[in-house]
């Protein structure tokens, strides 16, 4: 008997079970895919690391963290400072002075600010719902063409419908910086993520295409502790109905040119483009393993969805419904004896990369790993 089942080789999986076989413990992991990874897996393709299921750049302001993974992959200085693709027109990401000089022809912070004050004042007390919070932060021009039809293609709704709150941490910048984020470390593993994975797993026994939940009460009985990573209510057989989220379609091309749009990542906010956003993988690396030297390119467009059972689930929808829905599911993890339910899918959050790893090692340590 193993001491632990792991449900799951993501990242939240394999910390765990790089801890507890760092304590001599013996762990089985069973992965539903192919591959090892989740949804950080990347693929080698003609020396460019593709992100299989959407760009993941780390970043954190944890020491801690950042030292722990790397342990496991030496990480370059990448910069995430995406385009938003609006019409025939470009404009830096996040919101930035860059952004502002486009949009108005201006040059100074006085005179943005006075734009986006004037423009903010059009929404009187509390905001209602994601719309009026967008333009109490940045105004009607910024919230028409860059927010606007990108949300709504992400959600799958107007953003009328959707809460407030999802957009409550809207970069605003009056400074001339492109850095899209705010942490103290940021990059992206040289080589790809894939081989964190493989590094946190030595030790132990993974078993690939193998779905837990379809042999749930024999695989259950080969470990003392079972550690599911999966989702939430899937676990509990959606006793209490299914939770919610957005799916995602990759459409992913290898080009026989060099450079296809000059940069990561290009968010396309326009209602009528169907996808959100273009990813081209070489940039994450510039040079790397082959990356930018290389005479071709892999592109991806990434397509929001409705998710039905059966499709990857990505985003939740934590909305007041889903929210609660998930409170009666916690109750139901907290009663079980010798099951740790953790992760994006398990814990029904959006999570950070450097988050994940955080919960799962505080877990690690609550139970004395």
């Amino acid at each position: 008997m193993y001491d632990y089942l792991i449900v799951g080789s993501g990242l939240y999986g394999a910390v765990f079970a790089h801890e507890a076989i760092k304590k001599s413990k013996s762990v089985l992991v069973v992965e539903k895919r192919s591959h090892i990874g989740g949804n950080i897996y990347s693929e080698n393709v003609g020396g460019i690391n593709v992100h299989k299921y959407g760009p993941h750049i780390f970043h954190t302001n944890s020491d801690e963290v950042w030292n722990y993974v790397n342990q496991f992959a030496t990480f370059n200085r990448f910069t995430l400072m995406p385009v938003a693709h609006y019409k025939d027109e470009l404009y830096n990401m996040p919101f930035n002075m860059n952004t502002f000089s486009k949009m108005w022809n201006i040059s100074t912070p006085a005179e943005a600010q006075e734009i986006i004050e004037k423009q903010r004042a059009e929404i009187p007390g509390e905001p209602k719902n994601l719309e009026e919070q967008a333009i109490k932060l940045v105004g009607r021009d910024i919230y028409e063409k860059l927010v606007k039809g990108y949300t709504e293609k992400q959600w799958g709704r107007p953003c009328t419908e959707l809460p407030a709150f999802i957009i409550k941490r809207l970069p605003v910048r009056f400074v001339y910086d492109n850095n899209y984020f705010n942490d103290k470390y940021q990059g992206i593993p040289i080589g790809g993520y894939t081989q964190i994975i493989e590094k946190m797993l030595e030790g132990a026994e993974v078993r690939l295409n193998t779905d837990f939940l379809t042999d749930k009460e024999n695989l259950s009985k080969l470990a003392k502790t079972i550690v599911y990573t999966g989702p939430i209510d899937a676990y509990f057989n959606y006793c209490y109905g299914e939770l919610e989220f957005r799916s995602l379609r990759f459409e992913t091309e290898n080009l026989p040119i060099e450079n296809y749009q000059s940069c990561a990542m290009v968010n396309y906010t326009e209602k009528s483009v169907p996808y959100t956003r273009i990813v081209e993988h070489k940039h994450f690396e510039f040079g790397c393993q082959g990356g930018e030297n290389t005479n071709h390119t892999v592109i991806t467009r990434e397509y929001p969805k409705v998710w039905q059972k059966g499709d990857e689930p990505y985003y939740p929808i934590n909305d007041e419904r889903n929210n609660s829905l998930y409170e009666k599911y916690k109750a139901l993890a907290d009663s079980e004896k010798n099951v740790v339910i953790g992760g994006r899918l398990g814990e029904y959050k959006y999570y950070d990369m450097d988050k994940v790893i955080a919960a799962a090692l505080e877990t690690c340590s609550k139970i004395g790993l």
